[in-house]
Formats: structure tokens, C-alpha cells, sequence
């Protein structure tokens, strides 16, 4: 790793300690960062300044360890890395920024107490408070490591400043953390609406979690989900969010979206106060291992646009372990196309199916909370109720509130299905599916089934109609039902207004 360096003002030069790996992604130790070993006389605080240069094909996480001595109270990190001009088509310099504890960096440790990415260029914590995205906690006496991480590096490498400032003096009291209830008023067995991708000023966002909430009713949700990007900070921020309320309760689900070199997952509804690592890729064998961690804290395992361009955010690990998978992602977009096209090339498989979702990954104004959401038939509006019928594909996804629909099969001995199950009968017993819209004005409803699109209907003016269609088994594995809005690019099809889980035909397998 020739060209690495680092060096602070008072302890000299601070060399590379080892390239090692842990069974995730490359990790980077510096030498460590040293400070006073009691409070300076006559000083409230120490600062350390360390500077050194990345370069480019560094690993993705490189840590500076601070060794932290005894009597602290608070601990303050600011950074600062240059960008310096780089030719067309080239990723210039984006350095993220974290911290673990005297508890260590082991790859789904105990050590982690913030991560920021991108958003910060400081922060602070202490025994009652810290800076939004990092966990307040005693600062106790050990070996702290920063945790910077090289998103891209220009081809001049990535210089660096990081200062280290301690605070000396008692420790104050850490606050009891308040979580959201798991439960809340709901309307019995009924449809409730939810955005399970949000973001707020606790990792990238810029809405507080109150103005979230606000958002939340005005858009007609029922429940949301905090998904923050690799902390789970935001859990104890809700307090007094979720109810009681004129527009009525709001359950708040906590988790986090778990952010990757090689894409995102959401982890939806873990258990409050469950982190889950993200330091590894596709190639470290270890998605597996943490999906499941998911699944122990009772949550989902859902890829976020999984066909996203952005650096880092292509999915890779493939869905053996998804319990549903986003295939709608804000406003809609040629990504989500792809995403759904790829998500229906999977509905056939003899191995199952994987639900779809739509969520508003929204980080601030003028983004739309609840633009997508998903509309889930639960049995009431709690924490194992949503997640059950989420899990089970007991849902469709509509662009707001406005948009309403009712999406089935029967035949054979009057038998029916709803969305996500299946109607048992024999391969050549007549179907007929059935689509009621509200709320969806000049748009056009489709019936896609194994075989592709295999009837469209253009809905009433008002945006309120019934569509039907006969088939068979034999002709259609499943149906699933889209309503679009008009074309606005020639040869592509119009953005979606809503979209179900498929009803499938059939004694399946």
C-alpha cells in the first residue's frame, strides 16, 4: 500500500500497523493517536491533529486507533479531505467517517457507536448526548478507533485532516432510551399503508424524525420504518411521535438500511436497538450471516433499487435471502422498470417467491413522504401483524393515498383468491380475474401474467373502474395487476400509479 502516510503535530510520524483481513472486506489499522494520561493541568481539553494520504486502491475501511485515558467525558472528531479536480469520467474523492469503542472493530461486535458517511464533518458524544447518527454513552478509558472509509478516491489519492479533541471531567448520566411501542391503534383486519425506506437527519436526511411523523399522516401512512444508513441512532428519537393524534396513531417500526459497497438492504422492523454491520461485499461470503441476524431481531430482509446506478448501490448478492424486495424507489424511474422486470423474471421459480415493496427512500423537501408506499392486509396495526402480511405478499404498492385497489381470481366452486395467494384449482378450470380502481385518473390497467401483458383496459376518466379478465392455469401461472399513467417517452411504458403481488393459478407444486 505504498503512498499511505500519516503524522500528527506532537507523536510524529504514524506508520501503517497492518493489512489484515476478517473475513469481510480489507481493513486498514494507523498507528495509534496518544493523549495525556490524565487531564491536563490547568486545561479542560487535549486536541490531536492527524494527517496522512490514501491512496487510490485503498481498502474500504481504514482505522486510527486513539488511545483514551481515564477522566473523559467527551470525545470530538472533525475531518476535513480534499477534491481535487479529476478528468471526465472519473470518481473523485468521497471519504465517510464512523467510530467504534474501547469494545473494538470486530466485523457484528459490540465496539460500534456511529457512523455519519458522508453527511458530517464532526461529531461528538458523551455520556448524555451525541451528535444524531452516533450513540450516547460513557467515554470510557481504552482504545477508540475512527473508522474512515474511502467511498471513491481520485487518482491523486485522498488527503486527509482528522482532529481528535477529549474533554475531561465527570461522565453526566445516560438517558433511559424510549423505543416505540410495537403496536398501535389500528382498525382491525384491514389495509394499512406504510413507507419501510426513510431517512432523516440522523444519517442523510434533513427532516427531524417530528417532521417525518408530520409527513407520515399527511400522506395517509399507517406505519413507517427508520432506516437509516448503517446506525441504528435514530430508534429512541420517536418519543411521543407515534400517538394518540387526530389523524390517528402511527406505529414506527425501527430498523436500519444496512449499506454495502456492493448495495443496500433494508432490515425492516428489527427489534429496537438491533445494529447490523455492513463491513463486508459480495465476495466475503458473509450477506448470509447477517440476513439472518436480521431475521433473529425479527425483521425483514429487503434490497433497496436493487438496479440503482449510484456507486455502491447495484445489488450483488443475489435474493436467496430476501423476504421481499423493493422494486419501487421514489418516483419512478427506468431503474425501477428494470427492478420490477427483473422481480417478475423470478415469480415462476420452483424455489418461491419473493414479495415486492415500494418505498419513498425520501431524505428531505421536496421529496415525498409516501411516494411509493406499500398497502398491506393485516390483521391489525402491530409491529407482527405488518410483517406478516408483508412477508406473506399480502400487499400492492401505489404512488399516494389516493390510489386505492381490489385485485383477485376465483373459479371452481366459487372459490377466490386474494393478492399473494393462491387459487387451487385444476389447469384448465376458467378464471376470472378481477381489478377495482379508485383514485387513478388517465391511466391504464394491465393484467401480467408468465407469459407477459396479456390484456390492458384504459380506466374511466374519473380514475375509478373495474377491469375483468377470463383465463385458465394453463394459459397463466399467476396474474398480477399494474395501473400506469400515459406514456411520456415513445416506446416506453408509462410510470407506474400502482402495482400487486401476483394471485397464482393452479395446484402449484
Amino acid at each position: 500500500m505504498t503512498g499511505l502516510s500519516g503524522s500528527t503535530g506532537s507523536t510524529g510520524s504514524i506508520g501503517r500497523r497492518g493489512l489484515f483481513v476478517t473475513g469481510a472486506a480489507t481493513a486498514l489499522t494507523l498507528g495509534s493517536v496518544s493523549f495525556a494520561s490524565a487531564e491536563p493541568p490547568g486545561r479542560g481539553e487535549e486536541t490531536r491533529t492527524v494527517r496522512g494520504t490514501l491512496p487510490p486502491g485503498s481498502p474500504d475501511y481504514v482505522y486510527l486507533p486513539v488511545e483514551v485515558p481515564r477522566g473523559v467525558r467527551e470525545i470530538a472528531v472533525s475531518y476535513t479531505y480534499e477534491k481535487p479536480s479529476v478528468p471526465a469520467g472519473t470518481q473523485g474523492n468521497a471519504l465517510d467517517i464512523g467510530i467504534f469503542d474501547e469494545r473494538g472493530t470486530d466485523l457484528g461486535g459490540r465496539g460500534f457507536r456511529g457512523w455519519s458517511g458522508g453527511a458530517r464533518k464532526e461529531f461528538f458524544i458523551r455520556a448524555d448526548a451525541a451528535t444524531p447518527g452516533y450513540i450516547p454513552g460513557p467515554v470510557r478509558s481504552g482504545t477508540w478507533s475512527i473508522a474512515l472509509g474511502p467511498y471513491t478516491t481520485a487518482p491523486q489519492g485522498l488527503p486527509y485532516t482528522v482532529t481528535i479533541t477529549l474533554r475531561f471531567g465527570p461522565s453526566g448520566k445516560t438517558p433511559a432510551t424510549v423505543y416505540p411501542p410495537q403496536r398501535a391503534k389500528g382498525r382491525g383486519r384491514a389495509w394499512y399503508r406504510g413507507d419501510c425506506h426513510l431517512h432523516s437527519v440522523y444519517s442523510d436526511g434533513r427532516r427531524t424524525p417530528a417532521e417525518i411523523a408530520a409527513a407520515a399522516r399527511a400522506a395517509g401512512l399507517d406505519f413507517i420504518n427508520t432506516s437509516e444508513h448503517n446506525t441504528h441512532s435514530s430508534h429512541s428519537a420517536w418519543q411521543g411521535l407515534w400517538g394518540p393524534h387526530p389523524d390517528g396513531e402511527l406505529l414506527i417500526l425501527t430498523g436500519e438500511e444496512v449499506t454495502t459497497r456492493n448495495g443496500h438492504v433494508v432490515a425492516v422492523a428489527t427489534e429496537p436497538g438491533t445494529f447490523v454491520d455492513w463491513r463486508y461485499r459480495a465476495r466475503d461470503n458473509r450477506f448470509g450471516h447477517y440476513a439472518r441476524e436480521i431475521r433473529r431481531a425479527g425483521g425483514l430482509v429487503v434490497p433497496a433499487h436493487p438496479h440503482a446506478t449510484c456507486i455502491g448501490c447495484n445489488w450483488k448478492f443475489g435474493f436467496g435471502e430476501a423476504d421481499a424486495v423493493e422494486v419501487w424507489n421514489g418516483p419512478y424511474t427506468p431503474e425501477d422498470e428494470a427492478a420490477l422486470a427483473s422481480w417478475d423474471n423470478t415469480l415462476t421459480s420452483s424455489r418461491g417467491w419473493t414479495p415486492a415493496m415500494g418505498n419513498s427512500d425520501a431524505h428531505r423537501e421536496p421529496q415525498l413522504v409516501g411516494m411509493p408506499q406499500t398497502v398491506v392486509l393485516a390483521d391489525g396495526l402491530t409491529r407482527e401483524a405488518i410483517l406478516a402480511g408483508i412477508r406473506a405478499g399480502h400487499s400492492y404498492i401505489a404512488e399516494s393515498s389516493a390510489v386505492s385497489l381490489t385485485f383477485g381470481a376465483s373459479g371452481g366452486r366459487a372459490r377466490h383468491a386474494g393478492i399473494g395467494d393462491r387459487l387451487p384449482v385444476d389447469a384448465d378450470t376458467p378464471v376470472t380475474v378481477r381489478l377495482e380502481v379508485t383514485g387513478a385518473p388517465g391511466c391504464t390497467a394491465h393484467f401480467v401474467t408468465d407469459q407477459g401483458t396479456l390484456h390492458t383496459a384504459t380506466l374511466p376518466a374519473s380514475g375509478a373502474g373495474t377491469v375483468e379478465w377470463s383465463t385458465t392455469p394453463q394459459y397463466a401461472t399467476y396474474v398480477r395487476a399494474e395501473v400506469r399513467h400515459a406514456p411520456t417517452v415513445p416506446g416506453l411504458p408509462g410510470a407506474l400509479a400502482a402495482l400487486t403481488n401476483p394471485v397464482f393459478l393452479g395446484s402449484g407444486h
